[in-house]
């Protein structure tokens, strides 16, 4: 049986998601244990599947890229496993999201801000899925907040 998360490694999650590049020497000194403890129990956290990657958030805006959402709606009879490993390669598409409400997937491409190659990326990726029922575009304008635990 999996160990279970516990207090000390939810505050190491939180800490590492506000800042991904505290060495495991300030994460002890931030909790009063030692960097060895650390390093264990990151091993175990990244081992167990916990921490699935360590990673840099853009700001897409300074970089000249616009972000959008593409909420999509898949008629009934699709395979949603074949459509997400199609998307999955997809060099377009940033995060691919199964989901569950209004959409069956949600897709995030970072593109350019002129809207004639942008909507040939959007058109690119939609022709590339069988079936789609509905599908909204969302344009980021801003990430207000953005916080993992």
């Amino acid at each position: 049986m999996a160990e279970k998360i516990n207090p000390v490694d939810l505050h190491i999650l939180k800490l590492l998601s506000k800042n991904a590049r505290l060495t495991y020497k300030e994460l002890a000194e931030l909790l009063g244990t030692t960097r060895q403890r650390i390093s264990r129990r990151m091993n175990r956290l990244e081992q167990s599947g916990v921490v699935l990657k360590y990673t840099v958030i853009p700001n897409y805006e300074a970089l000249g890229y616009v972000h959008v959402i593409l909420g999509i709606t898949l008629k009934p009879d699709v395979d949603i496993d074949e459509v997400t490993k199609m998307l999955a390669k997809d060099e377009n598409v940033k995060i691919l999201q199964r989901a569950l409400g209004s959409h069956n997937l949600v897709v995030h491409i970072i593109g350019p801000k002129d809207m004639k190659e942008l909507e040939r990326i959007i058109s690119g990726v939609a022709k590339k899925i069988p079936g789609i029922d509905h599908l909204d575009v969302t344009f980021i304008t801003e990430t207000v907040k953005f916080e993992t635990i």
